[in-house]
């Protein structure tokens, strides 16, 4: 056990290590046996002090060499925007595809020293490099009838541990309300269809909530779906649970099944995929009408190449638990492209087919139009008028590309993400001075230097009991609004009348003439 402090120890060893050197054999042993009494070192150790050998602090490792250099780290930052910002784990798989994807189609020209490095790069590298770069970032739904205890017995119920190793083509299915901040009314929601085996994630949206709308619906996923659909899981909604949707699975010879009631758990496949890819995509906007939905349709239409060609993702192959830990081990991220080519359960003409679409697909592309529709989305929800508004503009690829290198710095960068812009504040209260508005912006213009509190006393003398002293403070804010107004003008010209007008509309004040904007700034001399 240390008897000293190190800082007394040392302060020991600067005192006596030049008395121990100088010494006779039999003195530097006597030193020796004070230094090992005092400090309770082993003697070994104190005659290394005492040499000189191990005095003072240890010394400071010396900086290592930078392995990655900025252009390895910028083109790093031009593929994470590329991957749509994924972390460092599941964007590692993808480097060598993505690399080679955007190389292909001429997004892409890396040294061969910066291509080898990028690829090198571990994902906890990726990470480290791209800290900096990251962003610091109603109602009560009305209660619905419930299925009849028949349908439900006619249902087979399957929980999460029951899945096993299906093959593909076994689905879970959800739906994703986008009601905004309140439920009342007719919405648009996501239908949303996860592979178990692989992950391949279909979205699509329903204009309303209706049995027979989702069977059409289930009919289009079905067309475009790269492999046949065997399994139809979903939870107990009505809109899945009903006579309609279980005769079009017997007669399509689909698995029809669902889970336990109020246990989500058991759909954990996709309802991670109702957060990771429609709400990390759409957002929580409230979409309604048939504009809405064809926006999300066309939306959809680029996230399902997307998400399921160039989106690395986790599956779970083990989960034990020990008491109250539960420990949990993943297969190494692959995409569900991935996944289905190295299943033996899929057959080569599938395979042939994914590898011939995976061919003629360009990332930078796919994402570009993934941002306007996201911004057109926007301009959907947030609209507040009735007229008709222009369509976003696309930019081409190369500024697409381009802006892909700077887009970290701007922050979040879907549009769906974003905020609402908070409306203006007008005013909720009728205006008490509206009748002499015009006749105080005239004593205004004749005598700038007035203050309000005198604008208001004349007003009462002219108007006995009519205007309260109460009123001194709105008259306040309406004099101080007419002298910007006079000052703006002043300053930047007759160019500003249009927004003195429009500032003037909004308090109901006529603008300031440029006679009283030099009559005002007389005043403030």
């Amino acid at each position: 056990m240390r008897r000293v402090s190190m800082a007394t120890r040392n302060e020991l060893v600067a005192a006596v290590a030049e008395r121990y050197a100088r010494s006779s054999r039999p003195e530097r042993g006597r030193i020796l046996d004070e230094f090992v009494a005092v400090t309770g070192h082993h003697r070994k150790h104190a005659m290394r002090l005492l040499r000189g050998s191990g005095a003072g602090p240890p010394a400071r490792r010396g900086r290592r060499d930078r392995v990655y250099d900025a252009a390895m780290r910028e083109a790093l930052i031009v593929l994470w925007e590329a991957s749509d910002r994924v972390c460092g784990k599941r964007l590692r798989p993808l480097l060598p595809v993505l690399v080679e994807v955007m190389e292909r189609h001429g997004h892409l020209q890396l040294a061969p020293e910066v291509r080898v490095g990028v690829l090198a790069m571990s994902a906890a590298t990726i990470d480290r490099q791209l800290r900096e770069v990251r962003t610091a970032d109603g109602g009560t739904p009305r209660r619905r009838t419930p299925p009849s205890a028949a349908l439900r017995r006619s249902v087979p119920v399957r929980t999460f541990s029951d899945w096993g190793d299906p093959a593909p083509g076994f689905f879970e299915a959800d739906l994703v309300w986008h009601s905004g901040p309140t439920a009342r009314g007719s919405y648009v929601q996501t239908l949303v269809l996860t592979d178990i085996a692989s992950g391949w994630t279909e979205c699509a949206p329903l204009l309303v909530r209706q049995q027979v709308l989702v069977t059409e619906v289930l009919n289009e996923v079905r067309r475009v779906l790269p492999f046949p659909l065997l399994g139809f899981d979903t939870d107990n909604d009505t809109a899945f649970l009903n006579e309609t949707v279980r005769d079009y699975c017997a007669a399509a010879g689909v698995a029809f099944t669902r889970c336990r009631p109020y246990r989500k758990n058991d759909q954990a496949h996709v309802e991670q995929k109702n957060g990771a890819v429609v709400r990390r995509i759409v957002g929580y906007r409230r979409f309604e009408g048939l504009e809405a939905a064809a926006a999300l349709a066309d939306l959809y239409r680029s996230v399902r190449l997307f998400v399921n060609f160039f989106q690395p993702s986790f599956k779970l192959a083990e989960k034990s638990r020990d008491g109250a830990v539960v420990r949990k081990r993943y297969h190494a991220p692959a995409t569900p492209y991935q996944r289905l080519l190295e299943d033996p359960r899929v057959t080569e003409e599938i395979k042939a087919h994914l590898r011939r679409m995976a061919s003629s697909l360009d990332p930078v592309r796919l994402l570009r139009d993934i941002r306007t529709a996201q911004q057109r989305l926007v301009e959907i929800a947030d609209r507040t008028g009735t007229g008709e508004q222009a369509a976003p503009t696309q930019p081409t690829l190369e500024e697409f590309l381009k802006g892909l290198r700077t887009a970290w710095r701007e922050g979040e960068v879907r549009p769906t993400a974003q905020p609402k812009p908070k409306a203006k504040r007008e005013r909720r209260r009728p205006d008490p001075l509206v009748q002499v508005t015009a006749q105080l912006h005239d004593w205004f213009c004749a005598s700038p230097w007035l203050t309000a509190r005198e604008l208001l006393a004349r007003l009462q003398a002219e108007l006995p009991d009519s205007y309260p002293e109460a009123l001194l403070r709105t008259l306040q804010r309406r004099l101080k609004q007419w002298r910007g107004d006079a000052a703006r003008q002043l300053v930047f010209g007759a160019g500003s009348e249009a927004r003195a007008r429009s500032d003037g509309e909004a308090t109901g004040a006529p603008v300031a003439a440029t006679g009283v904007a030099d009559e005002a700034t007389g005043m403030a001399g």
